[in-house]
């Protein structure tokens, strides 16, 4: 069995960003600019926002964070998304979801500039990936890919099935995998498929990425399976130090043994979402070029 190592990938992928950047700062340009706005106290998205920083910096990019308070208006968050696009210096920026419920979560996406939109969440971006024209790819979609290709799994002519129907990963993963190029049979199954393990024990990749702890158990999938885990769940834990484990979709202990490949949690998709969203800020910065 294989392990798809997210965390070694990134690792390697931000030392390429990092040598990119380099060069261009010799040539006396800036670095690129990524900024993030989080709005509120979620545990979860300070974490990812404080790995972007951190990310950001390894690479040389000029990093920003916006935070702002839980109690901050629709209008205010507006105005300040207004302010970035404006930006010039800025090359590329998210919106750190989920928000408030107070605020509405699509009408801020659509307030992003698609220029800026490293996210690739944006009904144009998303347009544009649909009709396979140039845009900036959703950050998990594109990581898992990346791993695929990266890691030499073959895609063409195989049957994957994607379990989630999510904007953020299912969907647009399922359209990404059917891609000329990558050339996969696509299954894209969610809470109201009917006779699940039936499909699913015909994927040979199978994506999980149904937001359930252990929703994959080892009757689900066939032997020689290629999974990817995209699910990530904090589980208490009083064996751990910290006090919790944390967990995928996958029940990793039984069905390991079945993969011929697979994505491990953490260190799996993880690390190449992060990865993704400063390939896209990149992207954007050399388009200014």
């Amino acid at each position: 069995m294989q392990i798809l190592d997210g965390k070694a990938l990134a690792l390697q992928i931000k030392e390429e960003i990092a040598n990119e950047v380099r060069q261009l700062r010799a040539k006396g340009m800036r670095a690129p600019h990524l900024a993030a706005v989080i709005v509120g106290t979620d545990g979860a998205s300070q974490t990812y926002v404080a790995n972007k920083e951190k990310s950001s910096h390894e690479v040389g990019f000029t990093s920003s964070v916006y935070r702002m308070a839980e109690s901050t208006t629709e209008e205010q968050l507006l105005e300040t998304i207004q302010f970035l696009n404006n930006d010039e210096e800025i090359d590329g920026f998210i919106v750190q979801l989920p928000l408030p419920k107070h605020i509405n979560e699509q009408k801020v996406i659509n307030a992003i500039s698609p220029d800026k939109d490293v996210d690739g969440f944006t009904p144009i971006n998303i347009g544009r990936m649909v009709l396979g024209e140039e845009a900036f790819v959703p950050a998990t979609p594109m990581g898992i890919c990346t791993l695929l290709q990266r890691y030499g799994v073959p895609t063409s002519g195989q049957h994957c099935v994607v379990l989630g129907r999510s904007n953020i990963v299912g969907t647009p993963v399922a359209n990404l995998l059917s891609r000329k190029g990558v050339d996969c049979t696509v299954t894209l199954c969610h809470s109201r498929t009917k006779n699940l393990p039936e499909l699913t024990r015909q994927a040979d990749i199978l994506v999980a990425a149904i937001g359930k702890p252990k929703f994959v158990t080892s009757d689900m999938v066939k032997e020689g399976v290629t999974i990817i885990d995209v699910g990530i769940h904090r589980i208490p834990d009083d064996t751990k130090k910290n006090g919790y484990s944390i967990i995928g979709d996958v029940d990793h202990a039984n069905v390991d043994k079945h993969c011929s490949a697979v994505t491990p949690v953490p260190g799996g998709v993880g690390p190449l979402t992060i990865v993704s969203l400063l390939q896209n800020t990149l992207k954007a910065y050399k388009k200014k070029l």
